[in-house]
């Protein structure tokens, strides 16, 4: 039930983002098509960094509506081992934590009722390192010339 709402709130996060952004992106394609930017000398260079700012939006937007397609594909069963959809315990330095792995949306924390879940992409050395890996098992990850040690505690 926890990973359902994990995911809900992490698809929720992404089509904000991505709603703002739409609305970013029609207020910038306006005012470039609106021809209000017209240079006021061969130095002015509004309208180019206008349509720059449009370029950029619109990638972002693509890029948001392949994450939503992505994250609608997570699939939430219970494995043995570590992988994408799974929520994890895993202990560093005394410190224990909880972690859900996912595709996409990297670095997000969430809080659910009580619970602080930082969501991992698998293309993190954390996330890399994690995957396949099960309950109980050790491994370690080279952060900045350091050797860290960590451990799965659970799986769910």
């Amino acid at each position: 039930m926890l990973k359902q709402r994990i995911l809900e709130q992490l698809k929720d996060n992404v089509q904000k983002e991505l709603n703002q952004l739409k609305t970013a992106y029609e207020t910038t394609k306006n005012l470039v098509q609106a021809g209000d930017l017209k240079s006021d000398g061969k130095y002015d260079t509004r309208a180019t960094e206008a349509n720059y700012l449009a370029d950029g939006q619109r990638q972002r937007i693509h890029e948001l509506e392949q994450e939503l397609e992505i994250l609608a594909e997570v699939s939430l069963s219970k494995q043995a081992s570590a992988s994408i959809g799974s929520l994890v315990t895993i202990k560093f330095n005394d410190m224990v934590k909880k972690y859900f792995i996912a595709p996409t949306a990297g670095g997000t924390m969430l809080k659910l009722d009580d619970e602080v879940v930082l969501v991992i992409s698998v293309f993190s050395p954390l996330g890399d390192a994690v995957l396949n890996l099960e309950k109980n098992d050790s491994f370690e990850i080279e952060l900045k010339g350091e050797i860290r040690e960590y451990q799965l505690l659970d799986i769910y």
